[in-house]
């Protein structure tokens, strides 16, 4: 958005012992980071050679991580698939990029994995492949024409109605592969566990007397999350998505079925803020059906932040997040209820400012300690309900290079100065995290 590149980023490469003093000195006893597929391996596979200044790096952060009582969460893929595997068989889309992630996978597990109790094999296959396929703002960029100006200005190609889901598909199997590879080889002896993390919203239906929009409200639900924790839970799409997809949805085989049945030992769980859901207008149907289908119309959900004029929750500096902390709670116990109660470690949640704030206003933070605050609670009320919460980590850490949005927002609860040597200020919210964390139990259920 701002024509910045993640070059350098918070340049934590050469930064991470002093960044783990703050972390430390806030109280935090785990960090979650991802390895970066390209540091391992620069043209994506084994055979083209591995970079050593790279796996050093991760063997020094993790064990600088440990040596400070701080537990890595570690991440395999994060929005970053390797370039030279798109440019030798187009990436995702081919089903061969599932057996170089396996082997990418096999390294990393057998390097790391004497110290990394925590594996994630991908972070939000969902969210990345509906911006990467469906509406082209993430590398490749591949959309269908209709999806407006993302993929016709750059001529790359792509359509919306087959490739996020052949896409989706291939992550699927990716994370079984890996999954199946690391209990077989690894898991006994390096006594770890490992999940995947999916990013949703939760849906309310708009009109809730109205049941036409409490089943959109079902399917917007079914397409975002249980598009991915339905085949992993119960080795199938989900019933919504076979009905409107057909043919176009690719179909497992019975191995693979088996293989995503049950390939967690834990649910990596991304959520920031809720939507109002309505069925799509009788008027809009036909495009949306035969003229130009696409991954993001085929739910048959229209999705909204406001009702009669009033937004769904308080507003903040991103027009698609607002603060609702009771989506949180409904949707734990929602998976608590509809797919066996695994063990959730809350692995993103958080609000972003604009980086336009001066850095007072920034570090007065009052808007992400009210939104932490209040999910927490909701967090706590859902464990009281039986959800079956583990950990919770907040997005995030530092403001970063944050992918198309670049530096124009702060994520952070540590402010980076992008104009000044990259100096780091603690906000206020991290200041309210160190106290939270320091309170005894008593005092942490007041305060939440």
């Amino acid at each position: 958005m701002d024509g910045s590149t993640g070059d350098i980023g918070d340049d934590f490469y050469h930064r991470f012992k002093e960044d783990i003093q703050l972390m430390k000195t806030i109280g935090l006893d785990s960090f979650r980071f991802s390895i970066s597929w390209t540091r391992i391996f620069p043209n994506g596979k084994l055979s083209g050679g591995v970079n050593q200044l790279g796996v050093k790096f991760y063997n020094d952060l993790i064990d600088e991580l440990l040596s400070n009582g701080i537990k890595p969460f570690v991440t395999l893929l994060h929005f970053d698939p390797p370039q030279a595997l798109e440019d030798e068989y187009g990436g995702l889309l081919s089903p061969t990029f599932v057996d170089d992630f396996v082997v990418y996978a096999d390294f990393c597990f057998s390097t790391f994995g004497d110290r990394v109790q925590k594996w994630v094999t991908i972070n939000e296959p969902n969210s990345y492949t509906m911006n990467a396929y469906d509406f082209g703002k993430f590398a490749p960029g591949r959309c269908s024409s209709w999806m407006g100006n993302n993929c016709t200005d750059r001529g790359v190609g792509g359509d919306s109605s087959t490739e996020p889901y052949v896409v989706g598909h291939h992550f699927l199997l990716s994370h079984a592969a890996a999954v199946k590879l690391y209990r077989e080889k690894y898991q006994a002896r390096q006594k770890g566990g490992i999940g995947i993390t999916i990013a949703t919203h939760w849906f309310e239906p708009k009109y809730r007397t109205l049941p036409s929009s409490q089943v959109a409200a079902s399917r917007a639900l079914d397409f975002l999350f249980g598009w991915l924790v339905h085949p992993i839970t119960y080795g199938d799409y989900p019933k919504s998505m076979r009905s409107m997809v057909g043919d176009r949805l690719p179909r497992f085989t019975r191995e693979e079925s088996e293989m995503l049945k049950g390939s967690i030992d834990f649910l990596g769980l991304n959520y920031y803020t809720m939507n109002y859901a309505e069925n799509t207008p009788p008027q809009l149907l036909a495009a949306a059906t035969t003229t130009n289908p696409s991954y993001s119309t085929d739910s048959r959900a229209v999705l909204s932040t406001e009702k009669d004029g009033i937004p769904i929750g308080t507003p903040t500096a991103l027009d698609w997040l607002f603060i609702c902390p009771k989506g949180f709670q409904k949707l734990l116990l929602h998976i608590k209820d509809n797919y066996n109660n695994p063990p959730v470690y809350i692995t993103e949640n958080g609000i972003a400012d604009q980086s336009s704030l001066s850095l007072e206003m920034a570090l007065e933070d009052t808007l992400r300690i009210k939104y932490h605050s209040t999910h927490l609670q909701s967090l706590s009320n859902a464990i009281k309900g039986g959800a079956n919460v583990k950990g919770y980590y907040v997005w995030c850490f530092f403001d970063d290079f944050e992918w198309d949005a670049g530096y124009t927002v702060r994520f952070g609860m540590t402010y980076v100065d992008f104009n000044n040597n990259l100096k780091r200020y603690l906000k206020a919210s991290a200041y309210w995290f160190q106290n939270f964390l320091a309170s005894p139990p008593s005092t942490l259920q007041s305060e939440m």
